[in-house]
C-alpha cells in the first residue's frame, strides 16, 4: 500500500442540521478510511455548487435522510495520500474528483472517493482550475452528450451561459461542432461570446421561448425555463434538457419520453473518463475556466452565501489554507 499515513483526525467544514449558511462550522473529525477500490486524496481545493446549499438548506431531505454531521462538497483537487499498489494512480499524483457519495464529503483535510471516479490532472492545470471541474463540467458534458445526442452542426441553446455549469456547456458545444445560442443577463454578453457563443439573448430583454428561432437541443442549466414553455422553439425530434432535480421535472421526464420532442431531467454521475474528455479540452485550449471567487475553508459559510446569492461568472472555489495561522473556528 502506497501512503503518507496522515493524522487520525482531520478539519472538516460540517453541519449538524439543514439551515442556512450559518450552520457551517469547522470542526475535527476522523480520517476517512479508504476501503478497497478507493483512493483517498489530500484536498487541496474544492468548489461549491447549487446542489450543496440545496441539500445544506433540507431541499432535498426526503431523498437523503439523517446522517449528521455532514460535510458539504463534490468536488476535489488535490493529491493521492493513500491508494493500493496495483491501483492506476501513485502516492503524490495531482488528481481531481467528482465525489461518489450521497452527501458529500469534499470540504475537508481528506476525502475519499472510488478510483474510477478520479483523474490525474496536467501541470499545466491550477488546483483552483481543477476544483471547478468536476461537478459542473460533468453535468455540461453528459447533458449535453448523452442525454442531448449532441452532434456536429446542431443548433444549440444554453439558458445561464454564464454560469458554473453554463460556461462549460458553451465550450463544449462549440467543441462539438455547434451553432450556439446564449441566454443570460446582459452584463454578460462579452464573456458569453468570449465563451464561444454565436449569438446572445439578454433575457432580460427578450424571452427565447417566444422567438422564431428553432433549436435541436435546449440545455437550461439555470433551472429557470421549462419543457412545456420551450417545447414550441424545438426542431421536431429536438431535446429538451434540464438539471432541475424536482418532482415537477421528473415527471415532465416520464411524461416526454414518447413525444417526438422530449424532455429530460438529468443528475450527473462521476466518471473519471468524463473528467479526463474534459481535461482533454483543455489540454487542447477549448476549454477555458473562469474563477468567480476564491473563499479559505473558514469562510465556507460565505461561499455558500456567494453561490445562493447568484453568481455572475464561473465557480467559487474553496481553497485549504491548512497551514494557515488561523485555526479559528468562526466560519465566515
Amino acid at each position: 500500500m502506497n501512503s503518507r499515513e496522515p493524522q487520525d483526525m482531520m478539519r472538516a467544514v460540517v453541519y449538524d442540521d439543514y439551515g442556512d449558511a450559518d450552520v457551517l462550522h469547522l470542526t475535527n473529525l476522523p480520517l476517512p478510511r479508504r476501503l478497497p477500490g478507493q483512493l483517498l486524496i489530500e484536498v487541496e481545493a474544492s468548489s461549491v455548487n447549487p446542489i450543496d446549499y440545496r441539500i445544506r438548506s433540507g431541499e432535498m431531505k426526503a431523498l437523503l435522510l439523517g446522517g449528521f454531521p455532514r460535510v458539504p462538497g463534490y468536488d476535489v483537487a488535490g493529491v493521492v495520500a493513500d491508494c493500493a499498489d496495483d491501483a492506476p494512480f501513485s502516492l503524490g499524483d495531482r488528481v481531481i474528483a467528482f465525489l461518489d457519495h450521497a452527501r458529500g464529503g469534499a470540504c475537508a483535510d481528506y476525502a475519499v472517493c472510488a478510483i474510477d471516479v478520479a483523474a490525474k490532472i496536467p501541470e499545466s492545470m491550477s488546483i483552483e482550475e481543477a476544483a471547478a471541474i468536476p461537478l459542473a463540467g460533468t453535468t455540461a458534458l453528459q447533458s449535453l452528450r448523452d442525454h442531448g445526442k449532441i452532434a456536429a452542426g446542431m443548433h444549440v441553446l444554453i439558458n445561464g451561459a454564464s454560469g458554473g455549469v453554463g460556461m462549460f456547456a458553451v465550450q463544449i458545444a462549440k467543441a462539438y461542432g455547434c451553432h450556439v445560442d446564449a441566454v443570460a443577463s446582459g452584463a454578460h454578453e462579452a464573456f458569453c461570446r468570449s465563451l464561444g457563443a454565436d449569438h446572445f439573448y439578454d433575457y432580460k430583454k427578450k424571452d427565447f421561448t417566444e422567438s422564431r428561432e428553432r433549436w435541436d437541443l435546449i440545455f437550461d442549466a439555470a433551472g429557470t425555463s421549462g419543457y412545456f414553455e420551450s417545447r414550441d422553439v424545438l426542431h421536431p425530434k429536438g431535446r429538451y434538457v434540464s438539471t432541475e432535480p424536482d418532482v415537477k421535472g421528473m415527471l415532465m421526464t416520464l411524461v416526454t419520453w414518447p413525444l417526438s420532442k422530449s424532455g429530460t431531467v438529468m443528475l450527473a454521475k462521476p466518471s473519471g473518463d468524463d473528467l479526463r474528455e474534459l481535461i482533454t479540452l483543455y489540454e487542447q485550449g477549448k476549454l477555458m475556466i473562469t474563477i468567480d471567487s476564491c473563499f479559505e475553508m473558514a469562510q465556507a459559510a460565505a461561499a455558500h452565501r456567494r453561490v445562493e446569492n447568484g453568481v455572475d461568472q464561473g465557480k467559487v472555489i474553496v481553497l485549504n489554507q491548512r497551514h494557515a495561522t488561523d485555526e479559528s473556528n468562526q466560519i465566515g
